[in-house]
């Protein structure tokens, strides 16, 4: 495999067919260390991590997700087997980084989990960012989801102060769940993966910057972010399935590099590749979800379809027990992330991982002067080309519910033991 277009080609090649196996290439050309790549590219391996079935996968993450442990840490970790240092840190030479599309602004460092800590209040944080290879050591990163690590950046450089932070490669699913989820401000994202492991998560001291990350790491790359310094950074294929040059512009320099004995470099395909969005999209129909049950009792199902980038759309399915319910939830889901801007209430006989399901619920339940919910100038996702330089956007909600109480059509259903012997048929027939 070379490291340019071909890890890229065949993630979207497996996509088109829907399978989206794990995929191992041990042989990059120019390099020694072997890449890996679409680890959490489906439910499936969701419901692995968490030892569940996929049908009960949802509730168990919510569920888990309420829980924090705190870490604890080990001394000797395997990442620390190999440490590079100096002026021997070359990241474009000692790691296999991909250039995903042609047009990309060059290779990039797509799976790094960047580390850091509070300035003001000692609290870790760890979070996924684009990372572009410029100079030896030397990377542009856009911290364009303007949450904690924007924030931690930004108090560290009205202090003058850099930023440390390392980049880990090379983690369990549930590491990378628990990462992209919202704790409070005072809780530790490594707090939140302990409790989706259900045990302590192990960290481990860097070498050459004070921070703790994840012990079983293959590779850590420590280095800080820079005060004061901006760089043009991109463009790069974002998951909105466009190339975007919108970036905070921020600038990383790499102190050091350390390593397994045999590492294996982890790869996201880039776009909107399974590997890339699914992992925001299932963390939000936990979030919409584990938001609703405080104010909504008979929430059924939420879906956040990779076709809305797995960021932009929600649906969710309720069983109504009171009138204006569907409404109520429209401003809860919507609150949850800044990032969606369309949100689709239905009621609990619409399967709402069938968009076609949902879109005839729309057609047939919805009126247009009645059922709209819209929201201005709110606070959106700066990455969708759609929305301002600034990232404004404008948000719908809409009511696609029977009214409650209300007399209305009756839905075709065929009896359930006749659907049975149909599906038990039909199965035979096409075998």
């Amino acid at each position: 495999m070379r490291a340019e277009f071909d890890l890229q080609a065949i993630a979207l090649e497996l996509e088109r067919r829907r399978r989206f196996p794990i995929l191992l290439f041990e042989k990059v050309v120019g390099h020694d260390i072997p890449v890996i790549a679409n680890v959490m590219a489906s439910r499936r391996v969701y419901a692995f991590a968490l030892g569940t079935g996929q049908g009960e996968m949802p509730a168990e993450y919510a569920r888990r997700l309420k829980q924090y442990v705190k870490p604890v840490v080990v001394d000797d970790p395997p990442f620390r087997r190999t440490l590079i240092t100096g002026d021997r840190v070359d990241i474009r030479q000692l790691l296999p980084l991909p250039t995903y599309f042609p047009g990309d602004g060059g290779p990039y460092l797509t799976a790094g989990l960047a580390c850091a800590r509070d300035p003001d209040t000692g609290v870790e944080t760890a979070g996924y960012h684009r990372f572009q290879a410029k100079a030896a050591n030397r990377m542009g990163v856009s911290l364009h989801s303007r949450r904690r690590m924007f924030e931690y950046q930004r108090r560290a450089e009205a202090q003058g102060r850099n930023l440390e932070c390392a980049i880990v490669l090379g983690l369990h699913p549930l590491v990378g769940l628990a990462a992209l989820s919202y704790p409070p401000p005072e809780t530790s994202k490594f707090e939140a993966a302990g409790g989706l492991f259900q045990e302590p998560m192990q960290l481990a001291r860097c070498e050459t910057v004070d921070l703790l990350v994840p012990a079983w790491a293959e590779i850590v790359i420590e280095g800080e972010i820079l005060a004061g310094v901006r760089e043009p950074e991109g463009p790069f294929g974002e998951f909105t399935g466009y190339f975007s040059s919108r970036s905070t512009e921020h600038v990383f320099l790499a102190r050091a590099v350390a390593m397994r004995e045999r590492p294996w470099f982890q790869s996201v395909a880039s776009g909107r590749a399974p590997d890339h969005i699914l992992p925001l999209g299932v963390l939000r129909e936990v979030e919409i979800r584990n938001a609703l049950a405080r104010a909504i009792p008979n929430v059924t199902a939420v879906h956040v379809p990779t076709s809305g980038c797995a960021s932009f759309i929600a649906f969710v399915s309720i069983k109504q027990t009171r009138p204006g319910e569907a409404r109520h939830a429209i401003p809860i889901v919507l609150g949850v992330d800044h990032y969606l801007k369309l949100v689709v209430i239905v009621d609990d006989d619409i399967d709402v991982f069938d968009e076609s399901d949902v879109l005839w619920a729309m057609a047939t339940r919805m009126q247009a002067d009645r059922d709209l919910v819209l929201i201005e100038r709110s606070l959106g996702a700066i990455l969708d080309p759609s929305a301002t330089e600034r990232g404004l956007t404008a948000k719908l909600g809409i009511d696609a519910t029977r009214p409650f109480g209300e007399s209305f059509a009756q839905k075709l259903v065929m009896a359930p033991e006749r659907e049975t012997w149909a599906r038990e048929l039909v199965s035979r027939l096409l075998a």
